[in-house]
This record gives C-alpha cells, sequence and structure tokens, in this order.
C-alpha cells in the first residue's frame, strides 16, 4: 500500500494515546483502516494500557545475572513494591534478562523491539504491554547495562534488599577474583561511594566543595584556612571515594590497602576498573 500519511498516524494517536511508531505499525499491518487499526492495537494489548502510561513508576526491582562472557543488569519499575513482588512481574524481569544475554542489545529500546522468545508475533515491549494489562500499572524499563566478560577480568555483584540495591564491581587482574569483587560490591551498596578515587573527582565538584569549606571559615589567618579547606576537602574525598573509604567488613583498612593486601598476597597488581550501584527509582 502507499506511505501512511503522517495526519493519518496523528489522528490515530490523539485516538489512543499509543506512541506514534506503534500507531504507524497498526495502520501499516490494517492498510491504513482506522478502525481495524485500533483492533490491532487492542489485540497486543495496548490501548487497555494507555491510561496508565502516565503514571509515576518508582518502585520495582533490579534484575542481575550472569552467563560465561557477560554479565547483565536490568531496572524494571512498577507504581507499587505490591506489583514488584508479584511473581508474574518477577518473571518479566527474568525473561528479559535472558533475552539481554542472548542478544546483548545497545539500548533498552534495542531489547524492547526483540521479538519475545516465547511468543514472536510480538516485540518485547508489546509483552510488556500485556504485563501492564495483567498487573493494572504503569511497567517501564528503565535501564540496561551488559558487563562483557574477559579473560583479564573479574566481577562480582551484590544485591541488596531482594533487588532494590544492586552493585557490580570489575577488577583488573585476571580471573579468579571473583569473591574480592563481590566483597567490594557489598561495600559498594553500604557506603554508596560515587567516586573510585580523588582523582576522578570533576573540577566543578572540587571547586563547589572548597566553595562550601571556604564559607564556613572566617576571621583567621590564610595559611590557617587553606589547611582547614585542606582538611574538609579530605574529609569529602573518605566519604565520596571508594578506594579512600574504610572497607565494610574490616574499617581498619581502607578499599587501597584491602587492594594492595590481595595483590601482595597473589603476586600481581589488582585494581578496580569500573563499579556500579544501582538503586530502584533512583
Amino acid at each position: 500500500m502507499s506511505k501512511i500519511a503522517a495526519e493519518l498516524v496523528k489522528q490515530l494517536r490523539d485516538r489512543t494515546g499509543v506512541s506514534m511508531s506503534k500507531c504507524k505499525e497498526a495502520l501499516e499491518s490494517a492498510n491504513g483502516d482506522m478502525d481495524k487499526s485500533i483492533e490491532f492495537l487492542r489485540k497486543t494489548g495496548m490501548t487497555s494500557a494507555i491510561k496508565k502510561e502516565g503514571r509515576d513508576a518508582n518502585e520495582g526491582l533490579i534484575g542481575v545475572d550472569e552467563e560465561e562472557n557477560a554479565l547483565v543488569l536490568v531496572e524494571v519499575n512498577a507504581e507499587t513494591d505490591f506489583v514488584a513482588q508479584n511473581a508474574k512481574f518477577k518473571q518479566f524481569v527474568q525473561e528479559l534478562i535472558h533475552q539481554a544475554i542472548l542478544a546483548k542489545p545497545a539500548s533498552v529500546a534495542e531489547l524492547m523491539q526483540l521479538s519475545y522468545v516465547k511468543d514472536p508475533s510480538i516485540t518485547l515491549d508489546q509483552y510488556r504491554s500485556l504485563i501492564v494489562q495483567s498487573l493494572g500499572e504503569n511497567i517501564q524499563v528503565k535501564r540496561l547495562l551488559i558487563i562483557p566478560k574477559s579473560s583479564d577480568v573479574s566481577i562480582g555483584f551484590y544485591s541488596h534488599m531482594g533487588g532494590k540495591i544492586v552493585s557490580i564491581v570489575v577488577l583488573s587482574g585476571g580471573k579468579g577474583h571473583e569473591s574480592l569483587a563481590r566483597d567490594i560490591a557489598m561495600h559498594v551498596a553500604a557506603e554508596s561511594p560515587e567516586y573510585l578515587s580523588p582523582e576522578e573527582v570533576p573540577m566543578e565538584v572540587k571547586e563547589k566543595e572548597e566553595e562550601i569549606a571556604r564559607s564556613q571559615v572566617q576571621n583567621k589567618p590564610p595559611h590557617i584556612i587553606d589547611k582547614i579547606i585542606e582538611g574538609k576537602l579530605e574529609a569529602y574525598y573518605t566519604e565520596m571515594c571508594l578506594t579512600r573509604q574504610k572497607y565494610v567488613k574490616d574499617n581498619s583498612m581502607t578499599i587501597a590497602m584491602l587492594l594492595e593486601k590481595e595483590s601482595k598476597e597473589c603476586k600481581h597488581p589488582i585494581k578496580i576498573q569500573a563499579f556500579y550501584r544501582w538503586k530502584v527509582g533512583i
């Protein structure tokens, strides 16, 4: 058939509230027939989810799993924790992870356009709409992270509060240090560092912290002010930088000291290559 007119797509969107791309897909499948297009959307569970799509979805779960070559992290949001604990919701999260592991999509959008493996006639996004229809809440896939595995890294993850907080640590220095990576991931979940080290704190953040510190110090000699500011910046690094934080399992050492100790024991350097901390809704 001829190309679907943009005005026709807009009319269907105005009548249903479904996205422009889905409206275009429905019109193309129905050869431009408006009523058949609406029927198409209803059959795929789209229109029943329309009113729910605009609701806030700040609860949910973070799913994490791994296979030989990659680790996958997916956050799926719902409106209430009640639905987030529903077996069907949890199954949806696991199916997203399974397909992400298989396909290695580059983004959430790419993931949701994949054909659902259990029913290739619909996409994962259409499957999501059916879950919305079934559970009666807005459900959104917020973010996706795929970390490839290799022979020169060890990856550990830690899930806290039933998937409300998930952290991941990637260590350079070869495989075999997964237990250490998991221990540090547990620390990350508990202590919420924002940066790996003081060197990674952006200059604008350092300047802002210095400005705040300077505003708190008045009527003192300049050399005293400089020392106080330096001390306050060091305190900030101790709080916000992972390598400077006291290790939660042994506060007699910092994370940097822990890595140094482990490196000496295995006779090769182990460093934190990357870390991630996700919290539902944030």
